[in-house]
């Protein structure tokens, strides 16, 4: 950041950082004015407190600086988009399921206290129409039986034919907005003729409703109030209105609500109805304290950022209207501006803390609400053979066929087992080499194993198609060489030779296709990660999802396409004229300078991917008018929960089918008290119950010593009471261990700043460094006093060796070992200074882990991963091979995308054949060809890049949108699926932690017995 240059007009990279962590960008053009104390450049990073802001952006899944970060720090951020933001999303999850319980628990008392059934009282949309008959002998009668009943062949033709011309509308919308002047005419003639079916079909239905003689007292504008009547009004009328009012492509976009005709089928939406009766009272208590909290923190930011030095910053906040916009972002949980003043990051942080928990609550009864009476409705049953192995006694086949069978699928002997786990490491070695193979620079590294695991692959799946013979899944009812026949065009064979092929192809054929395009084909190697799910299914599950959850997806999907075609038309109509604010070039959609969101709407498909990423929730992009924010109020409002319900539907189903097939295959007896999570060490544990420490060798003396260690470090546990009891001198103790703990986490905060550090200074002796000193002393007896009397510690299981590998015991070392390092390496000569003395630093930090002493946290999340550990195995291998295949994807459509290109000021955007511009050439490798050096790729670059993009995506968050077209396609497969597949882990994770701490209810719970707590929970 810059206070008084222009950062695009400063060269980063020359900018240098003295020993404190001051920027100094003169020889970048940006020095500090002579006389002022405020530097000229800093770092967003230049200490703990500032890192801490946008380090808690990103472990809330939100990468405002996606584009900033060095490589090391793509690498943390990809630790942090796929592991750290599990974790650090449970405290916010508890928080909205506990205000969600406690709204549930009050609607329960409400519902005990009234009559009558919930719900109901709507008016059904064909008004009963389906059981009554009308006379016949009438031309109105003749109308009724036609539109209403709709139980002759000619009826039901008439009906497809409408639904035919409802769907075409939509196409021709669709087209129509890319379309020349002669398409144009002829889909606007279509949508004129389709208006006038509709418009006379409306009438007719209006004119014969009468004929019903349940209208004849209420009369027809009790019909015509019905929502699919309503619905059509809002088509017709407006779209009559807008042929005179609105040229082009205005009225056609009303002709898009006749989507909602086949609600008919599927009462989708008059759910919603049922909903919002059913969670009224809810909704106003709910949706009243989230309408506070969003005036509250608007209001609070428009003070705190409207003066802000940053344009962006000020834009957005120069009034409460403005500021209000983007509060409604951060309450969703995103955060597309991050520059905010100290106070402000004090805000959002607490809006990212809580206020989104709370925000999020009407917005989750509203979806929860319809996939419940969804799901209740339409609920499915798996197939009967969904999970039926095959079995593997068939008929008797040669010796050579059998053995091959088992060797490959590691049955049989030592030596199967092994050839499978050498099978697991070369498909994990080769896939990360494939990766480390696109880095500019390491093209050719480790070819050797490639060429190794290659011959390993050819030999595999040469046993595999000789055992095929003997495979039940090819075997049954076929001879030796059908059965090899199906092998081969069975998914895993083709999957294999996908891996294996272009390798013999590009040997024997140098100069062929395939060996010019070796760098893609390469990527055909990360599709050997689909062979483990031979072993672990995962992918091959989707299909038994799929058919499981059939009924409810199809009446999900209905209503989350009909959202997303609806929004995308709204966003298209108000953003394809929209020039207010400049944005950057977009030469993919053909704008070189002068770009704005109207270059990015430019047509309906084009809108497509934007309105999806907005409709997952995601916002990265906010360059929008009025009109656009109006419309993605409502889509924050109401439509996400909507269009996210099929992606939670798939995830539940995959999350049920696997935890189904692991409780059959996994059930055993567990021993008394033993909980969810448990290993080695808790079966241990409570095996020692009532039995005394063991006597130490070196006599009584010894074990008084040991015992009175023991006593000072966690206290006299009462055995009848299990109350602990301290000595003054034992709490004192505990106490300064405690005090320690936070003295020495804010002095490692304090020593990051650097005015503070520069100030205290590095010379010998120094403040930081006499108090590390005198904590490591502290702790390292703590330590040792820990070792000694672990032998009468039942929590160490009676053993100093045990103690040393227990969390604790790791955490206690590493809160000391690095001075010892640094103080042996000083005492040798060796000059810490720079990146070293960080990293001891660093270490440091580590300390804060010891308050697991006083506070129950991460051995909690211990038990977690142990008892969700069978389907993590599953859902993590589908979310690798989602996160490394798109990846892929990404890389292949996305390398050279021209949006994603930056070239040096001297190269034109644009220029002739003799002298061509950046955005002329096919590729940015050619345009170092011809400008060298000179051009690169801001995103994509190589697939340890991408994956750190990817991951953040999977997260939900879009740092990048402007894609090619294939990179569109890839974009809304992860909006629709691939997010949701990629979460299920995540999901698995939060609700095994709901169990082991509590926070779910038992299914069953043995009364008069209490379970014994994990002993890691009391230790210390």
């Amino acid at each position: 950041r810059a206070s008084h240059c222009d950062v695009d007009d400063i060269d980063t990279s020359l900018c240098t950082f003295d020993e404190w962590g001051f920027a100094n960008c003169t020889a970048a053009g940006c020095a500090s004015i002579q006389g002022e104390e405020e530097e000229a450049c800093w770092n967003v990073y230049r200490s703990i407190v500032d890192s801490s802001f946008w380090t808690l952006t990103n472990l809330f899944g939100e990468f405002p600086l996606v584009d900033q970060h060095s490589a090391w720090g793509q690498v943390l951020g990809t630790f942090t988009a796929v592991f750290a933001v599990a974790v650090f999303a449970l405290p916010v999850g508890v928080i909205s399921s506990g205000f969600e319980d406690q709204i549930a628990n009050r609607r329960e008392k409400e519902e005990e206290g009234s009559s009558g059934a919930v719900g109901g009282g709507g008016i059904d949309e064909d008004g009963g129409a389906g059981d009554y008959v009308a006379d016949g002998s009438t031309l109105r009668g003749v109308l009724y039986n036609f539109l209403h009943n709709q139980r002759t062949s000619s009826a039901r033709h008439f009906e497809l034919f409408v639904d035919a011309l409802i769907i075409g509308c939509v196409l021709a919308f669709m087209f129509d907005t890319v379309a020349d002047e002669k398409s144009h005419t002829l889909l606007g003639c279509f949508q004129f003729f389709s208006f006038v079916v509709f418009a006379i079909e409306f009438f007719l239905r209006m004119y014969s409703a009468g004929e019903n003689p349940m209208y004849k007292d209420r009369g027809v504008m009790t019909y015509a109030s019905s929502f699919l009547n309503i619905v059509d009004m809002v088509a017709i009328f407006p779209y009559f209105v807008g042929l005179a009012l609105t040229p082009g492509t205005g009225p056609g976009a009303f002709l898009l609500f006749k989507i909602f005709h086949f609600e008919k089928y599927s009462k989708a939406f008059t759910t919603f109805d049922d909903v919002l009766r059913e969670n009224m009272g809810v909704l106003a208590v709910t949706g009243f304290s989230a309408m506070l909290l969003w005036i509250l923190f608007a209001s609070m930011l428009y003070y705190t950022e409207r003066d802000s030095l940053d344009e962006e910053m000020a834009m957005y906040y120069k009034t409460i209207p403005d500021a209000m916009w983007i509060t409604l972002l951060n309450l969703s949980g995103e955060c597309p501006l991050a520059h905010y003043s100290s106070i402000g990051k004090v805000i959002v942080g607490i809006i990212s803390l809580f206020a989104t928990a709370v925000f999020g609550v009407p917005i989750g009864i509203l979806g929860a609400g319809f996939e419940e009476l969804v799901t209740s409705e339409y609920e499915d049953s798996p197939d009967e053979d969904a999970n039926v192995d095959p079995a593997l006694d068939g008929p008797s086949f040669r010796s050579v066929q059998t053995a091959c069978y088992q060797f490959v699928n590691g049955i049989g002997s030592k030596a199967a087992t092994a050839f499978e786990l050498s099978i697991y490491f070369l498909i994990g070695a080769t896939v990360s080499i494939g990766v480390l193979q696109t880095v500019p620079g390491y093209e050719d590294t480790f070819s050797a194993v490639e060429t190794f695991a290659i011959v390993i692959f050819t030999i595999e799946y040469t046993i595999r198609f000789i055992g095929a013979g003997a495979d039940p899944e090819f075997a049954n009812g076929s001879n030796g060489f059908m059965a090899r026949v199906k092998y081969i065009f069975s998914f895993y064979s083709i999957i294999d030779l996908m891996a294996i092929v272009p390798f013999y192809v590009a040997l024997y054929m140098p100069n062929s296709w395939i060996d010019q395009h070796d760098e893609y084909l390469r990527m055909a190697r990360l599709f050997r990660l689909l062979k483990l799910d031979k072993y672990v299914p995962s992918i091959s599950l989707v299909d038994d999802v799929l058919r499981l959850k059939k009924k409810v997806l199809v009446v999900a999907s209905y209503a989350a396409v009909t959202l997303w075609i609806l929004f995308t038309a709204a966003m298209f109509e108000v953003e394809k004229n929209d020039d207010e604010i400049e944005i950057d070039p977009l030469p993919l959609y053909g704008c070189f300078e002068d770009c704005s969101m109207s270059d990015r709407y430019n047509n309906y498909f084009n809108s497509i991917p934007l309105t999806g990423i907005h409709l997952t929730g995601d916002f990265p992009l906010i360059e929008y008018g009025a009109r656009g924010r109006v419309i993605l109020f409502f889509a924050v409002i109401a439509a996400v929960g909507v269009v996210s319900i099929p992606s939670g539907v798939i995830a539940s189903g995959f999350a049920e089918i696997v935890q189904t097939r692991n409780k059959t295959k996994g059930a055993t007896e567990k021993d008394a008290g033993a909980v969810a999570g448990d290993d080695w060490y808790d079966i241990n544990y409570r095996k020692l119950e009532g039995q005394p420490p063991p006597p130490s060798i070196f006599g009584p003396r010894m074990d008084a010593l040991q015992i009175k260690a023991k006593e000072y470090l966690d206290g006299r546990v009462d055995e009848t009471t299990g109350l602990v009891s301290r000595t003054q001198f034992s709490s004192i103790g505990r106490l300064l261990f405690f005090s320690l703990i936070i003295t020495n986490v804010a002095a490692i905060i304090l020593e990051s700043i650097p005015e503070i550090d520069r100030h205290v200074g590095n010379a010998s002796g120094n403040f930081f460094d006499v108090f590390e000193a005198f904590s490591v002393f502290f702790f390292t007896a703590d330590y040792l006093l820990r070792l000694f009397s672990a032998g009468k510690s039942r929590e160490a299981l009676y053993s100093p060796w045990v103690y040393s590998r227990t969390f604790f015991g790791l955490v206690d070392l590493v809160s000391i070992l690095p001075w010892y390092i640094q103080v042996a390496l000083t005492s040798t000569g060796h000059v810490i200074s720079g990146d070293e003395a960080k990293i001891f630093r660093i270490f440091r930090i580590f300390r804060v882990l010891q308050l697991e002493d006083f506070i129950v946290a991460f051995t909690k999340l211990d038990n977690v991963f142990r008892a969700s550990k069978d389907v993590l195995k599953a859902t993590g291998l589908m979310a690798i091979i989602i996160w490394v295949g798109t990846s892929a994807l990404f890389f292949i459509f996305e390398a050279n995308n021209p949006n994603f290109r930056e070239c040096d000021g001297s190269i034109p955007l644009t220029g002739t054949e003799d002298e061509p511009g950046c955005y002329d050439f096919e590729s940015t490798l050619a345009c170092n060809e011809f400008y060298p050096d000179m051009c690169s790729q801001a995103f994509f670059t190589h697939m340890p890049n991408t994956m750190f993009y990817v991951a953040v995506f999977l997260g939900g968050e879009w740092g990048v949108v402007d894609f090619t077209w294939q990179g569109k396609f890839v974009c809304m497969f992860l909006c629709i699926a691939g997010i949701a597949l990629y979460s299920i882990p995540v999901g698995t994770l939060f609700d095994a932690f709901g169990a082991i701490v509590g926070l779910c209810e038992e299914e069953e719970e043995d009364e008069g017995e209490e379970v014994e707590e994990s002993p890691l929970v009391e230790y210390n």
